[in-house]
């Protein structure tokens, strides 16, 4: 397996990672019996709950873009250091904007995705 596809599959446990958390925060909050039921009246989620579900649609948004790079270069034959770097630029800039994410450290946020997109833009850059 190439690294690019390590990559990818480590920023699909992250994805999982991020689907639980929201998930895990309600059960905790509400009690598995509401969270297990048609949830049509639940209280209003908590504020690092509301964080939790953007974190969880961004990366998501943003898994959709890297799988496709990823896999499009796996199937062209393309590893190059420049789509390597790529990959490991996306992975490890997401689980550090997980992090800020979740601790609501502001200004940061935006600077941490930015460098993940670089790392998408670098395998894409090699697939022209």
């Amino acid at each position: 397996m190439t690294l690019e596809l390590t990559m990818l599959f480590w920023s699909t446990i992250l994805t999982f990672v991020t689907i639980l958390i929201p998930s895990a925060e309600a059960i905790h909050r509400n009690g598995a019996m509401v969270q297990a039921g048609a949830r049509d009246n639940l209280p209003e989620p908590t504020v690092f709950n509301c964080r939790a579900i953007r974190l969880r649609n961004n990366l998501l948004e943003n898994m959709v873009l890297f799988t496709a790079l990823i896999l499009i270069a796996n199937a062209a034959g393309v590893s190059t250091e420049q789509t390597v770097l790529g990959a490991q630029i996306f992975f490890y800039a997401r689980v550090l904007h997980a992090a800020v994410y979740l601790m609501g450290v502001p200004m940061i946020r935006p600077l941490i995705w930015t460098v993940s997109v670089v790392g998408m833009g670098m395998i894409a850059a090699e697939l022209f």
